[in-house]
């Protein structure tokens, strides 16, 4: 009896009215209709052809003049004025479960390859959910091993830490995400590939991801060509995944390929819907929508996601709008250096430039006074580098530049490490320990 009430209630609760609108014009990206009754981030679907029920499925962004504006998630080429606009009254959802992985998705939760179909029981699971309440967040105590050395002896992750990877065009981002995506021991990795080339996505999967990588891993996919919404809804859906698994317990590894342009896809939306230009051409709306989506990822109560987000600097400059307000939200930084890469070291971590915030807290004692005893030596040594490439120091003047230069070799030997070669955590805290000594 329980049960009847509530489905009798479930049914008079139900909105029996389907609610149509008509397109009225295309303006650039935007789409303007005359209704239909809906709500910010609604889905709507726009028909093309009713007898074959073509339809193009749009995103309700905002209202003028009593009109919906609406964004495509694919092309406009169809569309004309007079299209029925249908809504959904509900917001994307995707499918989402344990079939997913070893899957190549695009920004919609499907498959990209068109020869692959849709693993059965699969759960629907919205794409915009709430940050978690800070309250149930528990602290990160426990070191993640990446397998990579430079990170694991002197920028130590923890599990459910968000980082930021900062670096120009061409140093090697992708490169370093493989690496760690194939040393790492996480439940499940989820990988975005936001604003790619196309060309690349498939360099990424068989040369930095590699056939291991990709069988513990969910690929979601939104290339440089696809429109701006379907950029910002594949950060959306990779998060979704990372945190449904997160919920069920999983240890999650999200990284995200890049979140510049993420928000230079937001900022193409704001600029289309009347947002005024704001920090160099950005939208408000942008720094608002940053720490919405980067905060979603870390601990909660059921497991944890750690995060490593990309941001692509333009001119190598660090302090740009969005390198900027991500470093701030973010729990650390790795800044890769484009001198460091000329000079062959790999990977081109600036150690005395980067920081992970949550180091202290989870590493032991001698790995925390070695790991500062190298930054130091590396510090005392770049302050008189010039000064020691020309030939005006002294060896004797001071003993710890002296002390420096003869420790530079050995910590740049321990710094470097093989695309292919992977270390463990007590191998590198051991090595690191002994070389300090």
């Amino acid at each position: 009896m329980m049960i009847l009430e509530e489905l009798l209630q479930e049914i008079d609760g139900m909105d029996s009215y389907k609610r149509y609108g008509k397109v009225k014009r295309v303006i650039g990206l935007m789409i303007e209709s005359k209704g239909p009754e809906s709500s910010i981030g609604d889905v709507c679907n726009i028909i093309i052809d009713r007898k074959k029920r073509r339809v193009v499925q749009a995103e309700v962004v905002g209202f003028r003049d009593e009109h919906v504006i609406l964004m495509p998630f694919t092309d406009i080429q169809d569309i004309g004025p007079g299209c029925m606009v249908e809504a959904t009254n509900h917001p994307l959802e995707i499918k989402i479960g344990e079939g997913l992985r070893g899957m190549v998705l695009d920004a919609m939760g499907n498959p990209l390859d068109p020869t692959v179909e849709m693993p059965i029981g699969l759960g629907r699971y919205p794409t915009d959910q709430a940050p978690p309440n800070p309250m149930t967040r528990p602290s990160i105590t426990e070191e993640l091993e990446v397998g990579v050395k430079i990170i694991d002896g002197l920028l130590t992750v923890g599990k459910g830490q968000r980082i930021g990877i900062f670096a120009g065009s061409g140093v090697g981002k992708s490169t370093l995400l493989g690496m760690i995506a194939r040393n790492t021991f996480a439940d499940i990795n989820v990988i975005a590939l936001i604003g790619e080339r196309g060309r690349e996505v498939r360099d990424f999967l068989e040369r930095d991801l590699g056939a291991e990588g990709l069988k513990r891993s969910i690929i979601v996919v939104a290339t440089s060509d696809q429109p701006a919404l379907m950029r910002i809804k594949g950060a959306y859906t990779a998060t979704a995944i990372a945190e449904f698994f997160r919920d069920a317990g999983y240890n999650v590894m999200l990284m995200m390929d890049s979140v510049t342009r993420f928000a230079m896809a937001q900022r193409e939306v704001g600029l289309a819907i009347g947002e005024p230009p704001t920090t160099k051409g950005y939208t408000p709306s942008v720094f608002s929508m940053l720490p919405k989506l980067l905060e979603r990822t870390g601990t909660n109560e059921h497991g944890s996601i750690t995060a490593f987000y990309t941001v692509l600097v333009d001119g190598d400059d660090m302090n740009e709008p969005i390198a900027d307000t991500v470093r701030g939200i973010l729990d650390g930084h790795f800044v890769l250096d484009r001198e460091l890469a000329n000079k062959g070291q790999y990977p081109a971590i600036n150690v005395l430039k980067s920081v992970s915030r949550v180091m202290n807290n989870i590493v032991s004692k001698d790995h925390k006074q070695a790991a500062e005893y190298m930054r130091e030596k590396l510090s005392k040594y770049y302050q008189a580098e010039d000064l020691i490439n020309i030939g005006a120091y002294k060896r004797g003047t001071s003993r710890e530049i002296d002390d420096a230069i003869g420790a530079f070799p050995t910590i740049i030997q321990f710094l470097k490490q093989d695309v292919e070669s992977k270390w463990s955590f007590t191998q590198t805290k051991t090595e690191l320990i002994n070389l300090m000594k």
